[in-house]
């Protein structure tokens, strides 16, 4: 049987060869799904999780709708320049891949992509608005501010896309997509996927939704089943002291890509990316006390293979969706079995095969024993390992040869520093850039300390620095909410002036303002 093509679908050319330039050519099942439905304008709700390919199941069509400035009908709109397309995701990561997808697909129709999110400063985006744009994606947070100040009609979106609508349920944002809907023409056409349908998104769709075709592109045999298949899965029993030396070893396994490493904290993120850039190792932190610059050039610098692994807490890490990372390590343990298949199924994807290894504390085996029995590991006590354990090497295809330091000869990547860090959030803002991750050293990486406003930014080593402030509505700042071992957050924004007015008095020979 021959493999179908997106051109077999309906495909506007110029998007089919924009595809074809990027080396996709055949649709992923969610795709050939959804498309036939999509392009005939129908509402559609599509459970799918990520990774699966949904987004250009759903972005072909908005591609599709849209009337290009270099179409003749353009003329003939009522709002020329207005958006005629809004796609809504609930982490700043998510919305700007969501938005590089379109870009790339939509480049030859000249298709004009915004992404608008918390963190960033207003005013380019308010620019591009003034000027003209096609689609918009962005966060509900900033999505609803730049509306409520009239700078974002929506009143011509004739197609609007929710993705990861569960995860906007688990943030809060509902409310504010609710704001957003009611705000776009009643006729539009729209998805809304999700990995999950709780109650108040099933609420949600019948509210807002017309007749809606019900799409399920999960795994067939049962979403955890198929994602346990797909992932070679190793679990030790690991000391504290030792789990650097073990991660070391483990990153130097034949076949090894992109890696992702994964903490329940942001201090610990911090210090095992700065450890691992000490020991040679390409390696980058994203953590809820980075600035938005900072977390960024830490994506880019992975997805560009400028750094090879990337330490992320799972708050920070909510949404992203990287190509061929062929490993995954749990550096402390999830807290549960969701956390657990969303951490480790960020490799395996699109038919690969990946590999995961979780490390089991001492004071984790009780929550290891959990979720192993919820998804029926088989692995209910966790081998006793170490750095020089013979299981570890044979099980991960580690070279015997390997040491706690990456060679000189093997530290061929850029290393973070050699992606630009864009200082993106206004002169008006002062916010935390966060803490400083890995000095650059033979390829590491500097995950952080820039310069935001007039305040430097973080402090080394994962250390407090400076609370990320919050955007409007509790803004699109998700990751500023992943815990901090117990280190308690500097209160609001004016206590932080203050107490910076007292530091500089001190300075200056006079006495503090308690």
């Amino acid at each position: 049987m021959t493999e179908q093509t997106f051109a077999d679908f309906g495909v506007h050319p110029q998007i089919v060869s924009a595809l074809a330039d990027a080396g996709i050519t055949s649709p992923f099942p969610i795709q050939a799904m959804t498309l036939p439905v999509a392009l005939g304008g129908h509402d559609i709700i599509g459970q799918a999780k990520t990774g699966t390919g949904k987004t250009l199941g759903f972005g072909i069509p908005m591609l599709q709708r849209v009337v290009a400035a270099t179409d003749e009908a353009y003329a003939a709109l009522l709002a020329p320049g207005a958006p005629q397309a809004l796609a809504v995701c609930p982490t700043r990561e998510l919305a700007i891949q969501v938005a590089a997808d379109l870009e790339r697909a939509g480049k030859q129709r000249g298709i004009r992509v915004l992404t608008v999110y918390g963190g960033r400063a207003y005013e380019p985006q308010i620019e591009a608005l003034r000027k003209g744009v096609d689609i918009v994606v962005g966060t509900p947070g900033r999505l609803i501010d730049l509306s409520n100040q009239k700078f974002l009609d929506l009143g011509h979106a004739r197609i609007v896309v929710l993705d990861e609508a569960d995860e906007m349920l688990d943030l809060g944002f509902l409310p504010d997509v609710e704001k957003l809907l009611a705000r776009t023409p009643a006729g539009r056409q729209t998805m809304l996927f999700s990995a999950t349908m709780p109650g108040a998104v099933v609420a949600l769709a019948r509210r807002y939704m017309t007749q809606p075709t019900h799409i399920r592109a999960m795994h067939e045999e049962g979403d955890e089943g198929a994602t346990v298949k797909a992932i070679e899965q190793f679990v030790y029993r690991a000391h504290a002291l030792d789990k650097t030396e073990m991660l070391s070893r483990i990153l130097q396994a034949e076949g090894r890509g992109l890696t992702i490493i994964f903490s329940r904290t942001k201090r610990t993120a911090a210090k095992v990316s700065e450890e691992l850039a000490e020991r040679g190792f390409a390696a980058a932190a994203i953590h809820g006390d980075l600035g938005q610059g900072a977390r960024e050039q830490a994506l880019r610098a992975f997805r560009n293979g400028k750094v090879d692994v990337l330490v992320a807490t799972d708050v920070a890490a909510r949404g992203i969706d990287v190509e061929n990372v062929t490993h995954v390590v749990n550096f402390q343990c999830p807290e549960d079995e969701k956390t657990y298949l969303h951490r480790i199924g960020r490799t395996g994807r699109a038919g690969n095969t990946g590999v995961a290894v979780t490390f089991v504390d001492w004071e984790d085996l009780t929550r290891w024993s959990v979720i192993n029995k919820a998804l029926d590991l088989g692995i209910p006590e966790p081998t006793e390992t170490y750095s020089s354990s013979d299981n570890l090497y044979a099980d991960l295809g580690i070279p015997r040869e390997a040491k706690g330091r990456l060679p000189k000869a093997a530290q061929t990547r850029a290393g973070l520093d050699a992606e630009v860090l864009e200082d993106i959030e206004g002169p008006q803002k002062q916010r935390s850039g966060g803490s400083r991750s890995g000095g650059s050293k033979s390829g590491g990486s500097t995950s952080g300390g820039t310069r935001s406003g007039t305040g430097r930014s973080g402090s080394r080593s994962g250390g407090r620095g400076r609370s990320q402030g919050a955007e409007s509505h509790g803004g699109d700042s998700g990751p500023s909410s992943d815990n901090t071992d117990g280190a308690s957050r500097e209160g609001s924004g004016s206590d932080s002036l203050r107490r910076n007015r007292n530091r500089r008095r001190t300075r200056a020979g006079q006495s503090a303002a308690e």
